[in-house]
């Protein structure tokens, strides 16, 4: 169990926990792993699809005459002088950062000067640069954009508001612990719901899509089996650090047949992140509790199955023309796995519509009706189609 990187080294190393390796939390890496995963595949498939003609380029000229674009420009220096801040932060206060990173982070606590002269210094250089350019170029300079070109500007809106999208959904599962603290639970660093992250991300992507007029149905395909392999990614982080994402008790004896590890059949999370559970002798760390019983380790079966949807969206997406259909039959797969997880897993269940579900589990039936309906539709559409056309 490796809360942050300090005990991953003191497994391999035998070297203190807690020295200046606690700084990077597992999940907190992992995550920005599956970001960075999800935008490798992403651009692979959108570069293939361009290839094949599906994707047009966007044409951009540059001239005397282009005016400077003072709104990408204010974002970027915004988001440079934000990180800025929030490092000048954490170095200046390293001892409350390492007590708790999130929190110290996402806190509205900071040097907020940085920012703006970082963001009055962003702008006024790359204004400068536009003048010295528009004096020295005469012609008009033609720039070919396509969408893999935009994979960071995809990756960044699809991060920012999958974060912002999966805390807006976890904080409706604890609605009594935001009224009592709307500040404090929003900015809390705890608390992350995949579901969330993936319908906001999807709304931002989309409306970025739309203003560039990108086809948002070929990139909806290509972003099948990134979303899936990145999503399996961030489990990692959720198994390694004990995030509290696991399953309930696991009282079933083990089966004969099983031939992976014990702890992968049931597991204890020792020096789990959140601190849950009761004392383990003889610790003197910071993280030194494990769960009174053993549970299902649910992260681990996720990355399995993760892994293997993966494999098929991956080998399916050469074979199927239909445009839209990988995408939705990464929705039923989803759902499928998802809905078959929260079996269990430890979560809050609602009566909706007389039946007794998670958040989660409604939310996956949805992925799954919505799913079979559009590959049904898409391929009924294709039927009506092709005989026209040949």
């Amino acid at each position: 169990m490796f809360p942050n990187l300090s005990y991953f080294f003191h497994y391999l190393f035998n070297t203190e926990p807690d020295n200046v390796f606690s700084v990077v939390q597992t999940f907190g890496l992992f995550l920005a792993i599956s970001f960075l995963v999800g935008a490798y595949f992403l651009k692979k498939e959108l570069m293939r699809k361009a290839n094949e003609g599906l994707f047009q380029a966007e044409i951009i000229e540059i001239s005397n005459d282009t005016k400077f674009n003072w709104t990408d420009n204010f974002i970027n220096g915004a988001i440079l002088g934000l990180l800025l801040t929030k490092l000048v932060q954490v170095m200046m206060n390293y001892d409350a950062f390492r007590k708790d990173p999130s929190g110290l982070i996402l806190s509205w606590q900071g040097p907020w000067y940085i920012l703006l002269v970082v963001l009055l210094l962003f702008v006024a250089y790359h204004y400068y640069k536009w003048t010295k350019i528009e004096k020295l170029e005469g012609s008009v300079k033609t720039i070919k954009i396509y969408p893999h070109d935009r994979i960071g500007d995809i990756t960044v809106i699809a991060a920012i508001s999958g974060v912002i999208g999966s805390k807006l959904f976890s904080l409706f599962e604890d609605l009594r612990g935001f009224f009592n603290d709307p500040i404090g639970s929003f900015f809390s660093g705890s608390g992350l719901n995949i579901y969330g992250g993936l319908i906001l991300g999807f709304i931002a992507v989309y409306l970025y899509l739309k203003k560039h007029k990108i086809p948002i149905i070929h990139v909806m395909d290509a972003i099948a089996p990134a979303l899936i392999i990145a999503y399996g990614t961030g489990r990692i982080g959720c198994q390694l650090s004990g995030d509290g994402d696991w399953g309930i008790q696991n009282t079933a004896v083990e089966p004969s047949w099983w031939f992976l590890p014990k702890t992968w059949w049931a597991y204890d999370y020792p020096h789990n992140v959140i601190d849950e559970g009761i004392p383990i002798v003889g610790c003197a760390w910071k993280h030194c509790m494990h769960l009174a019983h053993a549970v299902y380790p649910t992260p681990f079966y996720e990355i399995i199955l993760s892994i293997l949807i993966f494999g098929i969206l991956w080998y399916l997406r050469k074979r199927i023309k239909i445009a839209g259909v990988l995408f939705f039959i990464y929705m039923v797969l989803n759902g499928i796995e998802r809905f078959s997880i929260e079996k269990i897993r430890i979560n809050d269940k609602y009566d909706i519509l007389g039946m007794h579900l998670t958040q989660a589990e409604f939310i996956a039936i949805l992925y799954m009706i919505i799913g079979a309906l559009a590959i049904f539709f898409l391929n009924n559409r294709s039927k009506k189609v092709l005989p026209e056309t040949s």
